[in-house]
């Protein structure tokens, strides 16, 4: 099994917008030929910040074992590079709550550089999912109680740019 950092945080009810759960470095088995952050590692960080959102959400209970099989499973990344990041560089990652319904969200991470600047954004959907089923559900209902909480704190960031956006040849 995958060992990953889960960067553990407990619900204090105070949420903060934009949300800033991961604070990392560029591990030396992440970077490419380029002597940069390869870009599958980039999904891996930022699936970072999916673990931290999730086991934040569902604090105290952060083991997937305490959480009976009421987990998620993600169904859609967007990535979009704009800087990069070498081995040891420092960053940290903004998540923003963009979208819920009762079995699916939608977070939209920035990877920023230890200077602020943008390094890299992922949109991702979350499904709602029971891992002893094997199949979608509802999100339980502290997990979709805590989500009304986000979104509704969430509400007053704009909107980014890149959300919702896709893969296309012409500029938008």
């Amino acid at each position: 099994m995958l060992v990953t950092e889960t960067f553990l945080h407990d619900w204090t009810g105070e949420i903060a917008a934009p949300l800033v759960l991961v604070r990392n470095t560029v591990k030396p088995d992440w970077v490419d030929e380029f002597h940069h952050l390869n870009m599958a590692h980039f999904l891996t960080i930022c699936d970072q910040a999916n673990w931290a959102f999730w086991n934040w959400i569902n604090a105290p209970v952060q083991t997937i074992e305490g959480r009976q099989g009421h987990e998620y499973a993600i169904v859609e990344n967007h990535v979009t590079y704009t800087g990069e990041l070498a081995e040891g560089d420092a960053f940290s990652i903004q998540t923003h709550l963009l979208d819920v319904d009762a079995k699916r969200l939608v977070l939209f991470h920035r990877v920023m550089d230890a200077n602020g600047n943008l390094s890299a954004t992922n949109e991702v959907k979350f499904l709602g999912f029971n891992l002893d089923a094997r199949r979608a559900e509802n999100w339980q209902p502290p997990v979709a109680d805590r989500l009304a909480q986000v979104l509704a704190a969430h509400a007053t960031l704009e909107r980014p740019s890149q959300a919702g956006q896709g893969i296309a040849l012409k500029k938008r």
